[in-house]
């Protein structure tokens, strides 16, 4: 007999009392998710992350205290173990910039579905970022529009061979290291081999800061076009 799966353990932060206990209401009508703890405030979300470790943290973005992404950086100088979701009524894309740059795995709008919710949950679960389409159109349009060089002359200065440009195409479509390997019929040492190149070729260190690289120097549209 199958084992049932234990359910994603998740912590909501959000000033609005209604908001939070109503979205308390949603999350346990659903068997896969567990509620642990409620926050008020950017403090209290930092101090429950670290005592529940919960898997998820739901996190507003602008609250008293602390807001949303000074939260943010203090989960991420603790390494704590959590996968968060800014849950915000607005945002810039400066500030989800640097959400994503301060560890946040996912954005999802206040008056988006609790289905789209549902769904962002379960997919930083698994490892991939979630943003709402029209969060990334905004985020790529900012990068681009940031943009100091050609992508011609950033790819000759970075000189990623069409393999390494084949890995970056798949981490920015969200794929992990074995189905990137399998996409290409390599083992996974080889893909973490190649991203080891690439990392040192383009200067970050993260998948994250690779697809925004990528995203930055039109990396993303030139594999498309070479392959």
């Amino acid at each position: 007999m199958r084992r049932a799966q234990r359910p994603i353990r998740l912590v909501i932060a959000d000033d609005e009392a209604l908001f939070r206990e109503a979205l308390h209401l949603l999350l346990e009508s659903k068997p896969d998710f567990k509620v642990v703890g409620l926050a008020s405030d950017g403090v209290e979300a930092v101090a429950l992350t670290r005592s529940l470790k919960p898997d998820v943290l739901l996190l507003d973005l602008a609250m008293p205290r602390l807001a949303g992404l000074e939260a943010l950086r203090s989960i991420a100088e603790g390494s704590l173990p959590v996968r968060t979701i800014l849950v915000t009524g607005t945002m810039t894309r400066g500030d989800a910039l640097t959400a994503l740059l301060r560890g946040a795995h996912g954005i999802v709008m206040k008056d988006a579905p609790p289905e789209v919710l549902f769904e962002g949950i379960r997919a930083v679960m698994k490892g991939q970022y979630f943003i709402q389409p029209e969060t990334v159109s905004s985020l790529v349009s900012a990068i681009r529009e940031s943009r100091r060089e050609p992508s011609d002359a950033a790819s000759r200065r970075f000189n990623l061979t069409p393999r390494e440009l084949d890995v970056v195409k798949a981490v920015v479509e969200g794929h992990s290291n074995k189905d990137i390997a399998r996409r290409l019929g390599v083992t996974e040492p080889t893909i973490k081999h190649h991203l080891t190149s690439i990392y040192d070729k383009v200067g970050v260190s993260t998948r994250l800061e690779l697809a925004l690289f990528a995203m930055h120097h039109d990396v993303v549209q030139r594999s498309t076009a070479d392959s």
